[in-house]
């Protein structure tokens, strides 16, 4: 039982952390790339509106935000967990991949961008977070 609770435990953290993550990303991103001339990118609403002006180096960060976020979550969880740590960083990237989906439909966003987020940012970075944090288990 112990370790069924590590592992939810390890689920937790990996998700709250990787999150904080992809919001701290998002959160500077304007001041590395900024944002279109009188864009508003903090909203759901200001994005809709400024669809048109975002170039394609304007997906960098939230791409990035993305893929790190599910990356660290997925390491951190894999460190924390007792057991089945391939599962338990599938389960983070499943988790952000579903995020990614909804966001997709809520976000306007060019087919390209979707395509390689879904396709990118999350299972293969939860799998690369695994083997990051496997490999440094072994001494």
């Amino acid at each position: 039982m112990k370790a069924t609770l590590r592992n939810i435990l390890a689920v937790i953290v990996g998700i709250v952390i990787g999150g904080m993550v992809n919001m701290g990303i998002i959160t500077i991103s304007g001041s590395i790339i900024p944002p279109p001339e009188g864009a508003d990118l903090s909203t759901t609403e200001g994005i809709k509106a400024a669809a048109d002006l975002l170039e394609a180096k304007h997906y960098i960060m939230p791409f990035l935000a993305h893929a790190i976020g599910t990356l660290v979550g997925a390491l951190i969880a894999v460190k924390i967990a007792a057991t089945r740590t391939f599962t338990i960083a599938m389960i983070i990237g499943g988790f952000f991949l579903l995020g990614g989906i909804a966001a997709a439909f809520m976000i306007p966003a060019p087919t390209w961008f979707i395509i390689l987020d879904l396709a990118l940012a999350y299972i293969p970075m939860a799998w690369l977070g695994h083997k990051l944090a496997e490999k440094n288990n072994r001494f």
